[in-house]
């Protein structure tokens, strides 16, 4: 029999045994004695049949056990992210729970539909890079979640970012700060650079946008404009492209005496450009943070920032999907009142 066409009827009138005994000695091996399922797959592997299609199987059972999990951007560049890896953890936590696998998937990619068969569902963690992606979740008839944006009709994830934003800036601004905002994302632009001149990315897609506008509002209520000279646009929270922010932030004239940053990375890498140059924090600078990650807390001095629990977000994400539930969940954030403001 041609190897490439081994059928489970085919192998089980090789073996000279019923489909349900192949099948069992590959999926079910509590309905065999240990020596009779040896024997099984010793000749299954012996005429090079290596178990029962998989994709024929997911057809026959409407599921597949496995949870896709879209990320904003690539791969690389989230599992690396403290905030992304935390909110992975999670998710794979309740899923493990459940004997559910996890499916990582790229928000660059240029389409789900070549995985779209083969899971249960998707959890989509940002709005992807590729935005064409969101329309296709829109369409498809599989449980979807998304977390920190929102899609009409689908149940979300989420914190009051422009609230958070709002509430720490309160804590902050005073009345003759010069005020600058080291921000994350908030353009479509692939390098480090001041926000003058830009169309900013749309509110209802970027929580960056959100925070900003929290930050906006808090200054107004102290009677400041953040101009946008003083506002930058950081295309990933790492340290590189956050050091280049921090130093054209500080060589200002004059110098801004707050800065805010929309995530703790960043930062965590103004403190220490700051520091290094011999500013006194919180006295000629104060800083706030966004996130909460454990790398703030044991910076001196101790970075004030926004915490939100990115571990319990992405188990609440995952027990929505189970669960299909079609709510939109706001979670609890707390501000940590550090030693940098």
């Amino acid at each position: 029999m041609n190897k490439n066409k081994l059928t489970l009827k085919g192998v089980a009138d090789l073996i000279g045994v019923s489909t349900a005994t192949i099948s069992n000695a590959f999926n079910r091996p509590d309905q065999l004695s240990a020596k009779k399922r040896e024997e099984i797959l010793a000749q299954c592997k012996k005429i090079g049949y290596h178990g029962p299609n998989k994709a024929a199987q997911i057809l026959r059972k409407g599921e597949s056990g496995i949870v896709a999990l879209i990320l904003a951007d690539s791969i690389e560049y989230m599992v690396s992210d403290p905030v992304a890896s935390m909110f992975i953890k999670g998710v794979s936590r309740v899923l493990s729970e459940h004997n559910k696998h996890l499916l990582l998937f790229s928000g660059n990619e240029a389409s789900i539909r070549n995985v779209s068969d083969f899971v249960d569902g998707f959890i989509c963690y940002g709005a992807p890079h590729n935005r064409a992606l969101a329309d296709e979740l829109k369409s498809l008839a599989k449980a979807v979640v998304t977390v920190d944006f929102d899609i009409d009709g689908l149940p979300s994830v989420n914190i009051d970012n422009e609230q958070a934003a709002f509430d720490i800036a309160s804590q902050t601004i005073e009345s003759d700060d010069n005020i600058a905002v080291l921000g994350l994302k908030l353009i479509d632009a692939s390098q480090t650079c001041r926000i003058d001149g830009h169309a900013l990315l749309e509110a209802s897609t970027s929580i960056s946008h959100r925070r900003l506008n929290g930050y906006k509002r808090a200054a107004a209520q102290h009677g400041k404009n953040i101009d946008n000279h003083l506002i930058w646009h950081i295309p990933e929270s790492q340290g590189h492209y956050a050091k280049e922010a921090a130093v054209q932030a500080l060589d200002s004239i004059p110098r801004p005496t707050t800065i805010m940053c929309m995530s703790d990375i960043i930062a965590l890498e103004l403190l220490q450009v700051a520091l290094a140059r011999g500013i006194r924090v919180p006295d000629e600078l104060k800083i706030t943070g966004f996130d909460g990650i454990e790398e703030a807390a044991r910076t001196r001095p101790l970075l004030t920032t926004v915490c939100q629990s990115s571990i319990n977000k992405g188990e609440l994400a995952a027990r929505q999907l189970l669960n299909h539930s079609m709510s939109n969940e706001v979670l609890a954030y707390e501000i940590i009142a550090g030693e940098t403001v």
